[in-house]
């Protein structure tokens, strides 16, 4: 009770004061690639409900086209140049506060998955130039193709609600394997607690601060 009342304060106080971002990163987005600026992506939440989550658009338009939904990768051509700024301090998912508000998501919890994400072992995104240009004629080298729902810890880390970020998120690379990330959620499960959730918030902040979300090396 304690942490839903937590979240519904912080997330329309949220919501108030970045409302000034929401114009100056729509804008960008528009400069850049056109729209649409925001978009709505179909995510798992508590006990297996999927629920649509809203997003700041950073990746190119049809990014998904060809390899469907994976996480990005260092170096991703998908990413948009603003894309790349959102992304490594979070800010893509600030509207992700009105998924908060609503109840779908928490503060804190382990990442929200995609419906059908899977994991590829070492996959590479290759591109001539022409290629990355047109964005046609892009080439994916799996190694291995996993279901998320197949990896150790998937379903025990979907007894709370998913978060805006999270112990994985906070320690981990972004690229870390899902089997770790999954260890680390349900470690979470286990300890989860209100002063907790407010250290992790508090880290979040400064890995922000920093813009060192995308890191593949240690964030704090």
């Amino acid at each position: 009770m304690i942490k839903r009342i937590f979240d519904i304060f912080l997330s329309s106080f949220g919501i108030i004061i970045s409302s000034p971002l929401w114009i100056l990163f729509g804008l960008f987005i528009l400069i850049e690639d056109g729209r649409p600026i925001l978009y709505f992506q179909e995510r798992v939440g508590k006990k297996g409900e999927i629920f649509k989550v809203l997003k700041f658009r950073s990746m190119i338009k049809g990014a998904e086209d060809e390899i469907g939904p994976v996480q990005a990768k260092e170096n991703d051509f998908r990413v948009t140049s603003v894309g790349r700024i959102l992304r490594a301090t979070a800010m893509d998912e600030l509207p992700q506060l009105i998924n908060i508000l609503k109840g779908d998501m928490s503060f804190i919890g382990p990442r929200a998955l995609r419906p059908g994400e899977i994991e590829i072992g070492n996959w590479k995104l290759e591109t001539g130039k022409q290629e990355a240009e047109n964005r046609n004629s892009d080439k994916v080298d799996c190694d291995k193709i996993i279901p998320l729902e197949k990896i150790p810890g998937y379903e025990g880390r979907q007894s709370v609600r998913p978060g805006l970020t999270g112990i994985a998120q906070i320690y981990l690379p972004t690229d870390a394997p899902r089997r770790k990330k999954f260890g680390y959620d349900l470690l979470y499960v286990k300890k989860q607690s209100f002063w907790l959730d407010l250290k992790l918030i508090f880290l979040s902040f400064w890995i922000t601060f920093r813009g060192k979300w995308e890191s593949r090396e240690k964030k704090l």
